[in-house]
């Protein structure tokens, strides 16, 4: 699965501590070579997230992607990053 990322996605992931930067890394990692890797957690949301997925970046940070098709690849486009609170809002 090839992996790509909003504009958004990548200026929120400039922001952040050094630390989220450091696991951000390490976990896309993971989910480039696995993407159902328990480490991860990924899963479906639903409501206003209603086609995405989450994976775990840390214990209360996330990353949001949509699986989308360009030609056959499959490519996961991550969207959003933040914390729990932050994309949930609860």
């Amino acid at each position: 699965m090839i992996v790509k990322y909003s504009p958004s996605f990548l200026k929120i992931s400039k922001k952040v501590d050094v630390r989220i930067r450091k696991s951000l890394k390490e976990k896309i990692t993971i989910f480039y070579h696995n993407q159902n890797y328990s480490l991860l957690n990924n899963h479906t949301l639903k409501d206003e997230y209603r086609g995405c997925r989450s994976i775990d970046i840390t214990n209360d940070w996330r990353a949001i992607y949509k699986e989308v098709r360009i030609g056959k690849e499959a490519v996961a486009y991550f969207i959003f990053l933040g914390t729990h609170k932050e994309l949930y809002k609860n």
